[in-house]
């Protein structure tokens, strides 16, 4: 194949495969400026005239991302209404995960910490942001503001997971939480946490793939739980490293036990040293 031939390829693949797409380092620019705008200055009253101006900013903003995907003027200006008014319940909501932190976590010392410095905070409102747009059945900005949150901290959260109240992440780096993920309220997540589905099928697409967790749930560190019928019942404890499969009743709690052995001059089962 000649580079002239390759060229032409490129293009060719290029108009058939993309159509509309939000620019993307405005979609980054406009999440940003939304998440300072709700929680830099949360105490802040909202109709101030300064403060007043920039909400205005922030919906033409959203707007003009919205006009990139969706070609029909009194559609954007719809979904973006219903945006900008459903926010202040994503906000009340975004303080109650804010609170849970803040009350579960002896090193977070105020609300203001939480929110400013807090990578799960705001992974989380980042994903609840994002899970208001997937509800109007517009999918690629949640995608790209969630896969901005999960560049800039580490934590995987699909858009169209259901997360209830009281959400905490605690540390947060690694965690991956699937699309159909069912999360009840005041669940405790720690770094490394994994809610994904047990096969990559794609015929499964359709399928409830990811697992159910209910109220009032912890998962410690490095946890692994697979799979659409999995339930973790409400107030279970799952320790660190559990590998589930299975659903579990209310009031678990799933650990792997560590055994001791003292050296003698046996010599062990395994070897306990090796080289790679």
């Amino acid at each position: 194949m000649s580079e002239k031939e390759f060229i032409a390829q490129l293009l060719n693949n290029k108009q058939s495969t993309v159509t509309h797409f939000p620019d993307k380092p405005a979609t980054e620019y406009f999440i940003e400026k939304l998440f300072h705008f709700l929680f830099a200055n949360f105490s802040a009253v909202l109709m101030a005239a300064d403060t007043w101006d920039k909400y205005q900013q922030l919906k033409n903003t959203f707007a003009s991302l919205l006009s990139e995907i969706i070609k029909e003027e009194e559609q954007v200006k719809n979904h973006t209404e219903v945006f900008f008014h459903q926010l202040p319940v994503v906000y009340q909501t975004l303080l109650q995960d804010a609170e849970a932190i803040l009350q579960s976590d002896p090193a977070a010392t105020s609300i203001s910490e939480v929110m400013v410095a807090y990578p799960g905070f705001f992974a989380t409102a980042i994903y609840r942001i994002s899970n208001q747009l997937w509800k109007q059945a517009i999918t690629i900005l949640p995608r790209l503001f969630c896969e901005y949150a999960h560049s800039k901290t580490g934590i995987d959260i699909h858009p169209a997971a259901s997360i209830g109240k009281s959400f905490a992440i605690d540390h947060g780096t690694g965690i991956v939480i699937g699309e159909t993920t069912l999360i009840g309220n005041n669940v405790k997540l720690y770094q490394g946490v994994t809610l994904g589905a047990l096969n990559v099928d794609k015929n499964s697409a359709k399928n409830k793939r990811h697992p159910t967790i209910e109220d009032n749930v912890v998962i410690y560190s490095g946890a692994t739980i697979l799979g659409g019928k999995t339930i973790i019942g409400e107030g279970s404890i799952i320790g660190g490293n559990v590998w589930l499969t299975y659903s579990i009743p209310p009031n678990s709690v799933v650990y792997h036990k560590s055994e001791i052995r003292i050296k003698d001059k046996d010599p062990f089962l395994e070897p306990l040293n090796f080289i790679i």
